[in-house]
Formats: C-alpha cells, structure tokens, sequence
C-alpha cells in the first residue's frame, strides 16, 4: 500500500499526475513534476498511467514512481465493443479511489488521456483539489466532462470558455523540452550534425518518433521535384516506416539533398537549422514551434479524437501564423506548397513574427503557481 509519512512535523506537499496515453500527453506532466520539485524538493509524486502504454515505460524512465491502471479508450466506431471498456473504467474508478486513499495526495492533476479521467474523478469525488491541463484548442470529451467540476483548468489557447467555466480558466500554455532554445552556437552545430550545406534552406520534417504515413508518401510522390532544388530536408520517417525508406535509399530512389532518419535524437539542432517545419498539428508541437518562431505548415493527423488537430491548426491558421494543408490533399500537393513557401522569405518572416505572438513562455511554472494556490487551499481546509 502507498502510506503516507508522519515522520515530518509539517509534512510537505503530495501529489499525483494522472493521464498519458502519447507523448503528447506525457512530456507536458513530466515537465509539471520537475517544475514541482523545483518548487518543492521533497514534495512525494506519484504518476498514475494506463497499463501497457508508453508512460509505464517514460516515466520511470524519467526518475518518476508510476501505477497503472487497467483502463482504455472508448471504440466510437463500433459502441457495441465497448462493454469490456466500460467494466475496465468500473474496475479503474474503483482502483483510483484506492490509490487516493493510500497515497493522500495534496493535489491531483490532470494532463489527459485514458488515466485521468478515472483518478481525477476519484479526486473530486473525495473533495481533493484538482488541476486540469488541457492541451488542445478543442477540448476532448473526458476533459470537458472532468472541467465541470475541476478546481483550475490550465489551457494554451483563448476561447476555452466554450467547454470551461470560465472563472476556474487560467491561460498558461503547454510545457515544452529546456533545450529547444535557439543560439548561433546550435545552428553551426546543426549544419554539422546533419552535413547541411548554411547556403540553402533547409525543411525539416517530422511525423512523430512512429511517423505519418501521409507526410511519407508526400515526401515520396514530390522526389521529382525535390531533387532539383536548391535545397535540403531533414525527414524523420518514423520507425514505423524506416524500413520501407531504406529500401529507397538502397535502390537509389531518394534525392542527395534529402537525409532520412528514423527517429531525430538532437531535435534542438534540427530545430535551429530549419526555416521551415512540416509537422503534424499536435498541441505540444504547436507549442514548440510558436516559442521558437519557426514558420510551420501542419498537416492535422485525421486520426485522432474529436479531430482536435484540425482544431489547433485552425487557430493558428486564423492568425495568419501557420499554413494548413489537409491530410487528404498533402500527398499531391504539400511538397508543391513547401517547395515555393521556403524560398519565399517575405512569407516565412510573416509566419515567423504571427507564430511568435501566440507563444506562452515558463509555461510549466505558471502551471505550478496554480497548482500553488490550491496547496494553500488544501492546507487551509485540514
């Protein structure tokens, strides 16, 4: 059982994280743990996950103790798969309560995911402060159903208040990686790392570490073109798909100024040389991106609930601070966007200076000053 200490006269604060699923979800509540040690050194942190996901492997990882719980997603497609699903959330709500009552949290946050719907309403349902950190600009179902009853809800976009009580809002953006900051320093490294020649633009190109089938085959279909240019991509493929990649490169197939990689290790370098990013419209990445001015075209993943990468590339689209191109279409026309965006430097300065505007800095520390205020409430009602 998780016992709380009594050694300490005034004990310090405990807490818990809930949520996972991808890493979208997991590097955000990885970022709010240290910048909760930072704050409060002996401060006790348990994550809560869902078993047999990618957290049960990064936390720990990360120097973090994690459970997790038996708990999946809905299937929307098919709602009569979902009786197993319903009994898993049962079993999970019930072990939640169980992990609340061993651990006594202080606080109990929430970054998304299958795990933190059970655990944050276990939370509530034992009066126990909660924070809510909603990524995306279009609010999931889970967090929209947990925000009704949440402490704080932290979020990364304005207009939240359409699926929020609007007097628990607090606009503090997502956390993002230390190491993405952008010097002169980082960019000749950059040029090194990836044997980039600084005299010709540079596209970098990212699917996430598994990758995207449509930004692949996009890549693939545009070789004719690509090859001519005056220009050089960096294209993470994924790997997923490395395997399939590599036997272009063996026959061949695959353009000089293009550099393939499975997984891109030193993505700071690979930010710093770029002046142009292809991404998928993913909240973190977002996030990223707007912190380092990088100008963007985003291509929303149609794989994902709610369609909310639509949603986060619409409100940059808005603002005239990114590029959209839809997942049906990138295949035939993304690399003819790309190719005439990135020599278009009046263009990329436009995107760079809007995409700027949108950026929220120290994000994982204004998250922790609210999760503050309601270590003071919890201490104030005991």
């Amino acid at each position: 059982m998780l016992k709380q200490s009594t050694n300490e006269t005034t004990p310090q604060p405990r807490f818990i994280i809930s949520g996972g699923g991808t890493g979208g979800h997991i590097f955000p509540a990885l970022s709010i743990a240290d910048a909760i040690k930072k704050r409060w050194p002996e401060a006790a942190i348990l994550f809560v996950g869902a078993e047999d996901r990618m957290e049960m492997e990064r936390v720990p990882a990360a120097g973090y103790k994690i459970v997790g719980l038996s708990v999946a997603g809905f299937n929307r497609k098919a709602l009569h798969k979902n009786v197993s699903v319903v009994i898993k959330l049962i079993k999970s709500l019930k072990r939640a309560r169980q992990i609340i009552k061993d651990f006594k949290p202080t606080v109990v946050i929430g970054v998304g995911g299958y795990a933190s719907a059970p655990v944050l309403r276990a939370a509530i349902m034992e009066r126990i402060p909660t924070l809510l950190q909603e990524q995306n600009s279009f609010a999931g179902m889970t967090n929209k159903w947990l925000g009704r009853k949440a402490s704080i809800i932290c979020v990364a976009y304005e207009g939240m208040d359409r699926f929020f009580p609007k007097k628990r809002i607090v606009i503090t953006g997502n956390p993002v990686r230390q190491d993405l900051i952008i010097s002169p320093d980082k960019v000749a490294e950059g040029f090194e790392l990836f044997n980039l020649n600084p005299i010709h633009k540079t596209i970098l190109m990212v699917g996430g570490s598994l990758g995207a089938g449509t930004l692949n085959d996009s890549i693939v279909n545009a070789f004719p073109q690509i090859k001519d240019q005056p220009i050089q991509i960096i294209w993470q493929c994924g790997k997923y798909y490395y395997e399939d990649m590599m036997k272009l490169a063996i026959k061949g197939e695959i353009p000089s100024n293009v550099k393939l990689y499975d997984f891109v290790a030193r993505m700071d370098l690979a930010y710093a040389v770029a002046d142009l990013v292809i991404s998928r419209a993913g909240a973190g990445s977002i996030s990223e991106f707007s912190l380092l001015r990088k100008p963007v075209i985003l291509v929303p993943s149609p794989n994902v609930a709610e369609d909310h990468q639509t949603q986060n590339a619409l409100a940059l689209v808005n603002k005239k601070a990114a590029i959209l191109v839809p997942d049906e279409t990138a295949p035939n026309q993304l690399f003819s966007i790309a190719l005439n965006l990135v020599q278009n430097t009046e263009q990329l300065l436009q995107l760079s200076s809007n995409i700027a505007l949108l950026a929220q800095h120290n994000s994982a520390d204004r998250i922790v000053d609210e999760i503050a205020k309601l270590v003071t409430i919890n201490n104030n009602k005991s």
